[in-house]
Formats: C-alpha cells, sequence, structure tokens
C-alpha cells in the first residue's frame, strides 16, 4: 500500500503533466516484454529497422526483468509540456552518484547486464551514452510519428481529467485514474495487491512539493517512484491509449457522410475528444491546411467548438455536433 498524505494547501498544488522522455523511456519496455503491450504491437514493427540502428545493448538494458526503471530516467516534469531537449538536458544534470544506486534499486535481485555494471565504473560517462541514445531513438524512431499520435492522446487525457475534476471534484478524479486509488480527503491510498513484482509500502508526505498527475501509455494501474523521498508524482494509464494503432476510422452515417463529405464527416468523429489541428492532420494521414479548410467549415456551421490551449487551438464536436453524430 501507497500513501500520499496531503495538508493545507497540498490539494491546490496538485497539477496534471505529460512527459515526453518518459514516454520515450517507457516505450523501451516494449521491446523487452511486448506481449503486454498488444495495442503497440503495429508500431514495433514498422519501427523495428530503425530501432535495430540504435545503441540497442544500452537501450534494453535500462528496464529491468520486472520492467522496473531507474527513477533518474524520468524526472518529474517541471511543467505541464515540456520539450523533449528540455527533459534530456535535465537527465544529463544527474548526480553521477545516483546512477548506480537507482540502477541497483531498479534491478533489486536481478544482475544487472554487462553494459551497465562496466559503464558504471564511469558513471558520468555511463549517463552521457544514456542520454545521446535516448536523443538518437527519440528523434529517429519515435518524433516522426509515433509521438504525434501519443500527444493527441495524452492531450484528451488531460482534457477528460480536467473535465472530470470540475464536475466531481478530486474524489470523482482521483477514482477515474484507477480503481484502486482512494481519496479520504487528506489521504490518498493506492493498494497494489496483484503485481508480479508489488511495490514495497510507502508513506509519502507531499508537504507542500505539490502532487503531479502523468498519463502514461504504457501502464495497466496507477504507479510512483521507487524511491518514495523523491518529488512526488502518479503515473497512470492515459485514457484511450489503445487507439494508438487504429487506422483512421470510416465516416459513420450514411446520411451524415452524404450531407458533410467524408473527410468532414470523419473529422466530426474524430473529435469526440478535443485535438489540434495538427494531431487531426497525424492521424488522417494529410496535410494541416487541409485539416483546417475542413475544421473551419465544421466550426462555422457550428457543430465544432474550439479553445487555445498553451500555443495550439484545440477543436471538439459541439452539442450540435454530437446530436448530428449520435
Amino acid at each position: 500500500m501507497i500513501e500520499f498524505r496531503f495538508v493545507v494547501g497540498d490539494l491546490a498544488r496538485t497539477s496534471f503533466a505529460y512527459s515526453p522522455l518518459q514516454e520515450a523511456v517507457y516505450s523501451l519496455r516494449c521491446w523487452r516484454d511486448p506481449a503486454r503491450y498488444p495495442h503497440q504491437r503495429p508500431w514495433l514493427r514498422r519501427l523495428g529497422p530503425a530501432f535495430g540502428r540504435q545503441d540497442t545493448e544500452l537501450l534494453t538494458a535500462l528496464v529491468a526483468p520486472s520492467l522496473w526503471l531507474p527513477d533518474f530516467l524520468t524526472p518529474r516534469p517541471d511543467r505541464p509540456r515540456p520539450a523533449v531537449e528540455r527533459q534530456l538536458a535535465e537527465l544529463g544534470r544527474t548526480p553521477p552518484d545516483v546512477v548506480g544506486a537507482q540502477f541497483t534499486a531498479a534491478y533489486g535481485s536481478a544482475p544487472l547486464p554487462p553494459v551497465v555494471r562496466r559503464g558504471l565504473a564511469d558513471p558520468a560517462a555511463l549517463l552521457a551514452r544514456i542520454v545521446a541514445a535516448l536523443d538518437g531513438y527519440w528523434r529517429d524512431c519515435l518524433a516522426p510519428d509515433w509521438w504525434p499520435r501519443v500527444h493527441a492522446v495524452l492531450e484528451a487525457d488531460l482534457a477528460h481529467r480536467g473535465k472530470i475534476l470540475a464536475e466531481e471534484g478530486a474524489g470523482g478524479l482521483f477514482a477515474s485514474l484507477d480503481p484502486r486509488l482512494s481519496w479520504s480527503g487528506e489521504v490518498l491510498t493506492l493498494v497494489k495487491k496483484f503485481d508480479r513484482h508489488p511495490w514495497p509500502e510507502a508513506d509519502i508526505e507531499i508537504g507542500g512539493r505539490g502532487l503531479v498527475l502523468i498519463p502514461t501509455m504504457f501502464a495497466l494501474g496507477a504507479h510512483t517512484n521507487i524511491d518514495p523521498v523523491l518529488p512526488p508524482l502518479l503515473s497512470y494509464p492515459a485514457r484511450g491509449r489503445a487507439t494508438i494503432s487504429e487506422t483512421p476510422p470510416p465516416a459513420t452515417g450514411e446520411a451524415v457522410t452524404r450531407l458533410l463529405g467524408a473527410a468532414r464527416a470523419r473529422l466530426l468523429h474524430l473529435l469526440r475528444e478535443p485535438a489540434s489541428t495538427t494531431e487531426l492532420a497525424h492521424r488522417l494521414g494529410v496535410t494541416p491546411g487541409a485539416v483546417s479548410q475542413h475544421l473551419s467549415v465544421l466550426y462555422d456551421a457550428g457543430l465544432l467548438t474550439r479553445a487555445r490551449s498553451g500555443r495550439s487551438v484545440r477543436y471538439v464536436r459541439s452539442e450540435l455536433g454530437e446530436r448530428l453524430c449520435g
């Protein structure tokens, strides 16, 4: 059992973020145990040749047989939507003495792989190699196509959780993240009963540090750092993560398709969850300009609403659009 203890003001400091670096590091679990992530298999097949050109000896060694990872690889995001370059720079500033200790904690009783054992003779050099390997893996394998799809899922998750918080309060929000979470008003409890590698019990004081909630594509349930002394965070399964392998949906409803055309009907179908022009373009395999033209028509017809989110504008079906699709 893991308990997060809140005092006055801690709930107000609880926030959401997602982490490109965490998703990159967690995705390495797929190469270690692809059977646990069936919705990622089509991507693994497509990315296999590019992954084979990476520093695979080191990248696969970052994941222990239990699928645990050293905590320093996934630092807590310092903002809601950090750039991966910023996170890699932060990773590179990890104190060298932390590297060996956290590899040992992640691997537990399992032996460290040779590449790690050799590297720990010079932890600073090993850390530099890890940063370079993750940077290459991100640029060559994930950034071109995989990340835009994941980014859309994570953005939609944040919008969904914000709606739950507004309508149901903190209790409803925490319950939506994982049924094993319970909220008493002062303590958030995570009970982990059936894990193959159960977490040690922990009593974590938020203590004004804020709890950061992070959706991920690579979790079957909520979890936190191995080391409970680190700044508190809680990763949880992103809503809609199984859609990562979907091909663009057909335009549903013959009448709607005849009315709007196949392209606009498909967009309206996709916009049951908020998305930006760029995200929709990646999902449909078309140019952002083409998507923008269709979105303008749908918005002018009252079928969509839009709101600015950071640097992008996100669209979602309006009440009229929902009724039309219903």
